[in-house]
């Protein structure tokens, strides 16, 4: 420690630089997602205000000080997204997920559900690229040059899931059967002749609050037999 550094640390002071490294604030560029990188720009001002215990030659100062730091906001990004074969250029922040995005921007809002909002209900799977995702986990900008399918798309196809979940009696509350749909589309998309087992291991991903999960195999079985010319 420097004598400058001594004296401070005697006279019970703290410097900015030293209170916005104590504090663990770090302004500067940001990045959201695996090496996705972003432009900021000139943001609002925020107050910030830490109080500090200094152990002094005979006795402990405690100081409360105050700063003023620039916080940087993200700049409004422009991506191209193809949904249910239609592409779409939405103007987002670049840390919105691809479930708001969905929800808010495009009125999607069968597929794009939020609950746990941390990728553990299944309730806003939607299919990317043939795969069934959670799309509470992925950023939107994350998404462009990729085939997304929601609810929305499925039903407009007349896919036989549609009719199979109405026969038999799924959808209860209906909050979770986009999701459920759309992951056994998924499914069927890759195998058109899966086993019980086989659409049961698809579905664990999915939750459901009225619990009609014994009805799913059935319903999805039975769509798999109209796809193979067997109605």
């Amino acid at each position: 420690m420097t004598e400058k550094e001594k004296e401070k640390e005697q006279a019970g002071e703290i410097s900015r630089r030293e209170f916005l490294k104590d504090a663990g604030f770090v302004v500067g560029g940001a990045a959201i997602g695996a090496g996705i990188t972003y432009p900021l720009v000139g943001g609002k001002t925020e107050t910030i205000t830490k109080t500090v215990e200094i152990p002094g030659p005979t006795k402990t100062v405690t100081v409360e000080k105050t700063v003023t730091v620039e916080v940087p906001e993200p700049k409004p990004v422009l991506p191209k997204l193809t949904i249910n074969g239609q592409t779409y250029e939405v103007d987002i922040e670049p840390q919105w997920t691809l479930q708001r995005t969905l929800r808010y921007k495009l009125g999607l809002t069968g597929s794009a559900k939020k609950s746990c909002d941390h990728g553990s209900c299944g309730y806003c799977t939607v299919i990317m690229d043939g795969r069934p995702v959670l799309s509470c986990m992925i950023l939107a900008v994350e998404c462009e040059g990729k085939s997304i399918e929601t609810i929305e798309g499925i039903a407009a196809a007349k896919h036989p899931l549609i009719d199979s979940f109405v026969k038999h009696d799924v959808p209860q509350c209906g909050y979770c059967i986009p999701s459920v749909i759309g992951t056994a589309k998924a499914l069927l998309d890759r195998n058109t002749n899966p086993s019980e087992e086989e659409v049961k291991q698809a579905l664990t991903g999915n939750l459901c609050r009225c619990s009609t999960y014994y009805r799913w195999p059935k319903a999805v079985l039975e769509a798999a037999q109209i796809l193979r010319g067997g109605g």
